[in-house]
């Protein structure tokens, strides 16, 4: 764990640094007092990012052990997540990470990791998605019988679908509704709709950040709650929101929930 005086900025590592994601944490933490980026690291050779030198990702090991960062954010991949959980274990630090896609074995890693440091989990760090996360829940528990669909954008370039937001809203409507127990994606041709279905729709185009709709329908009437984000800071802002939240907190699986609710 750092050791930094306790009024000094939390120092964080970075990985993916010239990523989307990676770029603009690093953009945010140089807008805030109270975090400052220790160490960046990216799997290929970049240049400095936001006035921050950027190590290629094998150094990791060594950057953390050396410059004792107080937490690490990780927004790459699963397979490069999982290293970085890896070296974490190692250098006793404590992982944010927002990646998705992962295998069931992928976050029984993480899981597994979480046993030796803290790590918080998230597939969205915004406050707004946290809101709608609850209100889903609420109004899925006050409808019952209602049609559900849901429905997700994001940029051309993103690689997994549905997005692991609309994964976790998905989950939070199966927890709410307990008939409805079948995920469709997409329709085509001859498809009427099941009692336990939940449409699940995903949409790629352009550089949009991220929307996420739930439509629920029944009784001659229609209900959506739906997200937008304007751009990347804000899961930037969040995911450091955590980590300044989970510097110092004991070994454990946590998510931004347990941010949210302090």
């Amino acid at each position: 764990m750092s050791d930094a005086p306790l009024d000094a900025p939390l120092r964080v590592a970075v990985t993916g640094a010239n990523g989307r994601m990676g770029r603009a944490v690093i953009e945010a933490a140089t807008d805030r007092d109270d975090v400052a980026v220790a160490v960046a690291v990216n799997r290929t050779e970049t240049g400095p990012i936001g006035g921050v030198d950027v190590a290629v990702a094998e150094r990791l090991p060594e950057l953390l052990a050396d410059r004792r960062p107080a937490v690490l954010v990780d927004f790459t991949g699963p397979s490069s997540a999982l290293d970085y959980a890896e070296s974490c274990t190692e250098a006793d630090v404590p992982m944010v990470t927002g990646t998705t896609g992962f295998e069931a074995d992928g976050i029984e890693r993480l899981r597994e990791a979480s046993e030796t440091v803290p790590l918080l989990k998230a597939s969205n760090f915004a406050r707004g998605v946290a809101a709608l996360r609850r209100a889903v829940r609420e109004a899925v528990a006050a409808v019952p019988g209602y049609d559900v669909e849901l429905t997700e954008t994001h940029h051309n370039g993103k690689r997994d679908a549905p997005s692991g937001t609309a994964k976790t809203i998905l989950a939070d409507i199966e927890d709410g509704r307990g008939d409805r127990t079948e995920r469709v994606h997409g329709r085509e041709g001859e498809a009427p709709r099941r009692n336990e279905e939940i449409g699940v729709h995903a949409r790629r185009a352009g550089d949009i950040t991220g929307e996420h709709e739930v439509l629920l329908a029944g009784n001659r009437e229609t209900l959506e709650l739906t997200h937008r984000a304007g751009d990347r800071g804000v899961f930037a802002e969040g995911a450091l929101d955590a980590a300044v939240w989970l510097a110092g907190r004991d070994p454990g699986w946590y998510e931004f929930a347990d941010v949210i609710d302090g």
